[in-house]
Order: C-alpha cells, then sequence, then structure tokens
C-alpha cells in the first residue's frame, strides 16, 4: 500500500508525470545530458506554473461561487466539486482507487501502442478522477459486490479506454484551433468540446472569430484579452455583490467588498496570465520530447495535454465561453427547481467548471463557428454538465447513502456515471 499511494501521488501529479515522459523522450532521442536535464526541468516547471495559474483562477472566482448560492437561495442544492467526491471514496477504496489509477495508465499505454489512438494521457488528476468514478460505481453494483479483483480490472479498462479514445474525438477541432496535430485535448470534458465544435459550423463562420471582435474607440481597452477579462469579471462581481447584499458581499469579499471584487476580478486576469506563460513553457518542451517517445516506444505518439492548453490561440473565447456556459448551467438549474426532482438534485453555478470546461468549449466552438460557436459551445457546456451533474447527485446518493451530497461534474464523467448508475440499478 505505500508503494501505491507513492506511486498514486507521483503520476497524479501531472508536472511530475510530463517531466517523467519528457525525460524518457529526449533519452530516447539521445540528447546529450545538459539538454535532457534542461528539457525536463522546463517540462515540470511549465506544469508547475500552469498549476499555479489555475490555482489563482480558482482561488479569485470561489468568492463569485459563494455569492452567487446567496443570491440563489436554494435548499439541498449542490455544487458539484470532483475533489470532493474523490476525497469521500477513496476513504473506502482507496487501495483499490490505487490500483486502477496505475493500471488504467499502464492500459492507456499499450493501447496507444498497439492500435490507432496513440494519445498518451498526462493529465494526472484527471486519471485520479475517472479511477475514482470507475472503481466507485462498480464497487456498489450487487453483481460485483466484494470481488475487488473483478472491480479493478473492469475499471481499470474501462478508464484506460476513456483516456485512449476520448482524445480521438477532440482531435479535428484540436487541428483548427492549434494548426496541427502536436498533442491532443487530455480533460474529461471532451463531450462538450466536441459537440461545440461539430455545432459551430452550423451557427456561425469562423472568420468571425472572437478574437476579432471590434470594440468603440471609448472601450478601445478592450482589445486586450487579460484587461478584457479583468473588466468582464469586475462587472460580474460588482452585479452579483449588489444582488447579494451588503452584508453576503462583506462575508466574501471583504468590509469593503467593492475593493475586494476589483482586486479579486483582476487577480483573475493575472491568473491567466500564469496560465498563458505555463502553456507556452510546457509546449516549447514536451512536444520536440515526445518525437522521441514517437520514434522509439509508442510510434506516432500524442501527448494529451489539460485543457489550458487550448486558452492562448483564442483568449477572448475562453471569456465568452465561460460567461455563456454560467447562462446555459442557470437555464437548467431552473429546469431542474421546475422538474422538482424529475431531472435530479439541483445543481448551483460551479464557477471552476464554467471556467475551465465553459471556457474551453467557447475555444473549441469558435474553431469552427466564430463568436456565435463560441456562445453556443459554453451555453451547451453549462447546460449538459449541470443536468448531468444532477442525475449522478442522485444517482451516487442512491446507490451508496455515504456519497451524498457530492457529485461529479465534467461531463464526460457525467456520461459514464449516469451510464454506470444505470447498470448499477439494473443489476440490484
Amino acid at each position: 500500500m505505500a508503494i501505491l499511494n507513492f506511486l498514486q501521488v507521483f503520476l497524479s501529479n501531472a508536472s511530475i508525470l510530463v517531466g517523467l515522459m519528457a525525460l524518457v523522450g529526449l533519452l530516447a532521442l539521445r540528447k546529450p545530458f545538459e539538454e535532457v536535464v534542461s528539457g525536463t526541468i522546463k517540462s515540470i516547471l511549465g506544469f508547475l506554473i500552469l498549476g499555479a495559474g489555475a490555482n489563482v483562477v480558482v482561488g479569485s472566482i470561489t468568492p463569485l461561487g459563494t455569492l452567487f448560492s446567496s443570491v440563489l437561495q436554494i435548499p439541498n442544492a449542490a455544487v458539484p466539486v470532483n475533489e470532493v467526491f474523490t476525497s469521500i471514496v477513496q476513504e473506502s477504496l482507496g487501495r483499490q482507487v490505487s490500483l486502477v489509477f496505475l493500471f488504467a495508465f499502464l492500459f492507456n499505454l499499450l493501447l496507444a501502442r498497439v492500435t490507432k489512438f496513440k494519445y498518451i494521457w498526462l493529465t494526472g488528476h484527471h486519471t485520479l478522477f475517472i479511477a475514482t468514478l470507475t472503481t466507485g460505481m462498480l464497487s456498489v453494483m450487487p453483481v460485483f459486490a466484494g470481488n475487488d479483483l473483478v472491480i479493478i480490472v473492469i475499471a481499470s479498462l474501462l478508464s484506460g479506454f476513456m483516456m485512449t479514445v476520448m482524445p480521438a474525438l477532440s482531435m479535428p477541432f484540436m487541428k483548427k484551433i492549434t494548426g496541427g496535430d502536436t498533442f491532443a485535448m487530455g480533460h474529461f470534458g471532451i463531450t462538450t468540446y466536441a459537440l461545440s465544435g461539430f455545432l459551430g459550423q452550423f451557427v456561425g463562420d469562423p472568420e468571425d472569430s472572437t478574437e476579432n471582435m471590434k470594440f468603440p474607440n471609448w472601450i478601445g481597452f478592450m482589445k486586450e484579452p487579460l484587461v478584457a477579462m479583468g473588466s468582464v469579471m469586475l462587472i460580474i462581481y460588482i452585479v452579483i455583490g449588489l444582488l447579494s447584499g451588503s452584508e453576503a458581499a462583506a462575508g466574501a469579499l471583504g468590509q469593503y467588498w467593492a475593493v475586494g471584487a476589483f482586486l479579486q476580478a483582476l487577480t483573475f486576469a493575472g491568473g491567466i496570465a500564469i496560465i498563458l506563460l505555463g502553456v507556452r513553457t510546457v509546449l516549447a518542451e514536451i512536444v520536440p520530447a515526445f518525437r522521441g517517445i514517437a520514434e522509439k516506444i509508442v510510434p506516432d505518439a500524442k501527448p494529451a495535454l489539460d485543457c489550458p492548453v487550448v486558452f492562448p490561440y483564442a483568449p477572448n473565447a475562453v471569456l465568452v465561453g465561460y460567461l455563456s456556459s454560467i447562462v446555459g448551467g442557470l437555464v437548467a438549474m431552473v429546469l431542474q427547481l421546475v422538474a422538482n426532482g424529475g431531472l435530479g438534485g439541483v445543481i448551483l453555478p460551479s464557477m471552476i467548471i464554467h471556467f475551465f470546461v465553459g471556457g474551453t468549449a467557447g475555444v473549441f466552438g469558435n474553431s469552427t463557428g466564430g463568436r456565435k460557436g463560441a456562445i453556443l459551445g459554453g451555453f451547451l457546456n453549462g447546460l449538459i454538465f449541470t443536468l448531468l451533474a444532477g442525475t449522478t447527485y442522485m444517482s451516487f446518493g442512491a446507490l451508496n447513502p455515504d456519497w451524498a451530497g457530492s457529485s461529479f461534474g465534467d461531463t464526460d464523467f457525467g456520461v459514464l456515471g449516469n451510464i454506470l448508475s444505470f447498470l448499477g440499478n439494473l443489476l440490484k
């Protein structure tokens, strides 16, 4: 167990996993010692920078989620948080999840070697999430009750399969976004990413890109993506702060909450700047290093990386997708309230998922449908993930009362979670 726990912690850290892959690739290319050391360390640093930026963004939008909850005042509603559900399941299934994590990664490497899907999944925390979801859901199915070996085998195969095949769905649109096929999407929101890219072509023109938006001279400062992001976030914070009331706003943002809103809005933009720096650093090192893996170990191998890797290609689309995802989530929440349990639980806006998954969906929609595609992509993400999270939220509680109160959020988890919960109820 000590070894398993070490491997899980080691490999679930994206920076270490990417650094390890860079090391293998550079060694396979027989690069000089100094280039191996430099490339490995820069790859790790790039992902550490990216992670630091993500943490800054999460910290800056967390108070916004708190304010939304205070405005909506909906009892027994939930905010899906992947990390919470993972920690709950690991309390009782830690050993099984660790084994599934390891074997899923190895199965991904095997499939990349022997099939046409040459994608190596490098987003370690999402490997942990998919391992937790599959292990947890299978463990409460009566047909598998108490049979750890079968659970571990099936969960490993299912997780490894998802890690290999899902990036393939992103590639037609990743080529449009990046202008090449050197890396794929390695983040479990691909259901809405691919859907956004596919439907975008029917609603708009990629030439009408979010990055070509024209602003009147009096708001010419909005031409700068980071300034635009900070300004829009400030408006959102002020509006939600006014709606929530001074007491709630002060509780989330400090006594002088307008000042707090200003600082959080600009912190959000600063976090995006850090993410973009991290992405540039990672891509500069990991893509060349992967030539070694492609040439020597897995022919034509391509890394599947975390969703912020597409942010530099359309920063405005990230903001458009984020905002329209919130709208889609609110529409889905209203539908859940009206259905009164018919659509599962009521899901409050999860700012983290709306930003990272909704923003990425905006980039995918923009690649085929321009501004209209970005709006549609973000909206569909908010609508779909909220509805899926509502049904899985209820299913988790029905299958295992200890899991009640938590749920996964990203759309691929919602699709797979609903399929497994349906099978679980069918096999009772």
